[in-house]
């Protein structure tokens, strides 16, 4: 069998609405991708540092970072710290990212300095995942220039499905302005809490509506999520056995045969075919 060829593959989380499980998503799809052995790069792009935080950095090593390679002329390697979990690396966020936008607004191709800053960096990883804020600003544009895929974390509540509709349609504005975007690997449900009949309800709606596009696993409400980032742990570090850290294993999984498989290529304007049960 041909060995697939995944070097470089950039995968951005996207969402313009907060509290939807986002950076949780990115922390342990890149931990979970290290851990089957390859080589990851998770990219902090919110001033938050959620992501960083997360795996145990302290505010005090954030400097230089994202902020600093993107904005500041930094080398990107400089910018890059060693995790404790073997094979991924970090490139911290900061609150140096709050004003991006204003400092890109004049610059030539502010669309694409994420690109030219991550062009030096493919050959050196297998994925480099990009943590995006909440939000559609030029952090995120850039994001999506630079992306070979991107995913959508989505709660499946009233807020979290309306918000859905308003990002595919606002990522169809920019991939039209731009003429440049990742492919669409699809919508994953976080924090569905099935004691709650909107869970249901709503999740239902969102696999009727996108079909195919929304990944089988699905990220349970765990408390064992919500407490591993309080020790800087991703959750297959901090309890390997537990409900949460079981999902994000089953989530990579679909994820990488999307990716190598091509089933992201089942794009939104086909609805109607679906293939969960």
């Amino acid at each position: 069998m041909t060995e697939i060829n995944r070097e470089g593959t950039t995968i951005a989380l996207v969402n313009n609405k907060g509290g939807v499980g986002k950076t949780t998503t990115a922390v342990n799809l890149a931990a979970c991708l290290a851990d089957d052995g390859h080589r990851v790069l998770l990219v902090d792009l919110d001033a938050q540092s959620s992501a960083s935080l997360s795996l145990g950095l302290t505010r005090a090593n954030l400097f230089p970072g994202s902020a600093e390679a993107i904005l500041d002329g930094v080398q990107p390697r400089d910018a890059i710290r060693a995790s404790r979990i073997s094979g991924l690396s970090i490139m911290p966020g900061s609150m140096s990212l709050a004003s991006a936008d204003i400092y890109l607004a004049d610059v030539e191709n502010r669309e694409l300095v994420l690109h030219s800053a991550l062009k030096q960096l493919r050959s050196e990883y297998d994925f480099i995942v990009l943590d995006c804020p909440p939000s559609l600003g030029l952090l995120t544009v850039n994001a999506l220039t630079s992306a070979d895929f991107f995913l959508v974390p989505v709660t499946p509540d009233y807020l979290g499905f309306e918000g859905l509709l308003n990002l595919m349609d606002a990522v169809d504005r920019i991939k039209a302005g731009i003429g440049k975007a990742g492919s669409f690997l699809g919508i994953v449900l976080t924090m569905a809490d099935y004691r709650q009949n909107v869970t249901k309800e709503i999740g239902g709606a969102i696999r009727q509506k996108y079909g195919h596009l929304v990944f089988l696993t699905e990220i349970k409400v765990n408390v064992r999520l919500k407490e591993a980032p309080s020790f800087g742990k991703a959750i297959n570090e901090y309890d390997k056995g537990c409900s949460g850290a079981k999902a994000y294993r089953e989530f990579t999984k679909e994820a990488l045969k999307r990716i190598d498989q091509g089933d992201f290529q089942l794009r939104r304007r086909y609805p109607e075919v679906r293939s969960n049960p």
